[in-house]
């Protein structure tokens, strides 16, 4: 692309670029790409100087406990900024602020400022590189200087851990990406809390034995750090309380920091997971405020901003959606690995169970080339149809490679289709009218998911 034409970029140049980005059609290795945000950074005269805020990083519940963070981070009257990873629909999901995408003019601006200072400076990144800088340099434009962001893959090599934000939250570890980080707990755990530098303050979820001893580890080679755990420095009980209104259920959270005792939080999201979510958003959130990066929240405010929390894409019910001439309920999940499924079966099943359809539900499914197809699986039941896909992502895996993977004991039928739009009619003539179809696997099956139903990015 000739640096003249970086004048005339639009939106769609921004993600055909981004598609041509994420190819490497130069072969250039990733330590080379990686190493080169920093530089791109300094060309662009330091966008994320004066960024203050926090990093996520884990193996699942990232981008829930980002969104928990905004949420009661906003609660004390600051704009924050926030940096949401991977995207489902479009790029500019990935930059929000008080959890609202920016447009796509203002998205097409700041990316046309990164890619001219890419262009003249010689400094491919990875696509995390220029999503990275495409935030900070719109944080700029918009004069926003606290950030929640999120780490894409491992920690002290994200992209995002060029911006030097010191509280630093794990979120929880598990096996995912080992072909980037390592094939144990003890080795994926260290390249997610490498991220910590001298003088964080450092949230901890919680975390399997394996993984807190291989933390503590990591954090032992630091100095000056405040380190505050789940079950430890930080507690929180869950209950459930009638609505007034007649909806069922409620679950309100108490949770108890160093810093402050904070009761009956709302918790909107599904899942007994998101409790811990939410209990370690608001413990990074007194630690912003320990290090004086905002002010105390308020406690109505609080409990109003987290009750407005939403995450689309994971536990998602469209209750009332259609396809062409079929209408019925699709269920929308991100999780991508054994862990994060068998998490949210319960809720998974609970919604199968509250069908009263009278068959089953109809899995549709796809998944990354490395991923454990069927240990993502065994969660659910064998019986329960599968429809077999792929994304639009050159990393998908294809149906027949998904399908050589599945376990030899599964019972259902299975099916496949060349892409999502095609995979969501086979299932949904499978569920019949008003049928339940559960979309899980890949957040990008999720996201592409959501435009064949017409849903806006959210």
């Amino acid at each position: 692309m000739a640096s003249g034409m970086i004048r005339r970029v639009d939106y769609q140049r921004c993600v055909d670029i981004l598609a041509k980005v994420h190819e490497n059609p130069d072969g250039l290795s990733r330590e080379a790409r990686q190493a080169n945000v920093s530089r791109l950074l300094e060309a662009l005269g330091r966008p994320e100087r004066g960024l203050r805020g926090m990093l996520v990083v884990g193996t699942n519940g990232k981008g829930s406990t980002c969104a928990f963070a905004v949420s009661a981070a906003a609660a004390t009257g600051t704009r924050v900024g926030s940096m949401p990873s991977p995207h489902l629909q479009e790029p500019r999901e990935r930059i929000r602020i008080d959890g609202v995408p920016v447009t796509r003019a203002e998205y097409t601006a700041a990316f046309a400022e990164v890619w001219r200072a890419i262009e003249h400076h010689g400094l491919p990144v990875l696509a995390q590189g220029i999503f990275t800088t495409t935030a900070a340099v719109h944080f700029r434009r918009a004069g926003v200087d606290l950030a929640v962001a999120e780490a894409n893959i491992g920690g002290s090599r994200a992209a995002a851990a060029e911006l030097g934000l010191n509280v630093k939250v794990v979120t929880g570890i598990g096996l995912d990406h080992t072909r980037l980080l390592g094939d144990s707990l003890t080795q994926i755990t260290r390249a997610k809390v490498a991220a910590v530098q001298d003088g964080d303050h450092v949230v901890l979820g919680r975390l399997a034995p394996e993984a807190a001893t291989s933390a503590e580890q990591v954090l032992k080679e630091r100095t000056e750090l405040s380190v505050w755990r789940m079950d430890h420095e930080i507690r929180y009980t869950a209950r459930a309380v009638d609505r007034a209104d007649n909806r069922g259920p409620a679950t309100l959270v108490d949770v108890t920091t160093p810093r402050a005792v904070h009761r009956d939080l709302p918790c909107p999201l599904p899942g007994t997971h998101q409790h811990h979510n939410l209990a370690v958003a608001v413990a990074a959130v007194d630690a912003m405020a320990e290090r004086g990066h905002i002010p105390e929240p308020d406690g109505e405010q609080l409990r109003a901003r987290l009750a407005a929390t939403r995450w689309p894409g994971r536990l998602e019910l469209i209750a009332h959606a259609r396809l062409d001439d079929w209408t019925g309920r699709v269920l929308l999940e991100g999780a991508t690995n054994p862990q994060g499924v068998a998490t949210v079966a319960p809720e998974i099943l609970r919604h199968a169970h509250a069908d009263g359809h009278g068959g089953p539900p109809v899995l549709v499914f796809a998944a990354m080339d490395d991923k454990d197809v069927s240990g993502m699986l065994a969660p659910l039941p064998s019986h329960w149809p599968l429809v077999l896909t792929r994304t639009d992502s050159h990393q998908a895996a294809s149906p027949a490679t998904l399908h050589s993977r599945l376990s030899p004991g599964r019972k259902g039928p299975c099916l496949t289709a060349e892409d999502t739009p095609s995979a969501l009619h086979r299932a949904a003539e499978l569920a019949g009218p008003g049928g339940l179809v559960i979309v899980f696997g890949s957040l990008r099956l999720v996201g592409e998911t959501r435009t064949a139903l017409a849903l806006q990015p959210a």
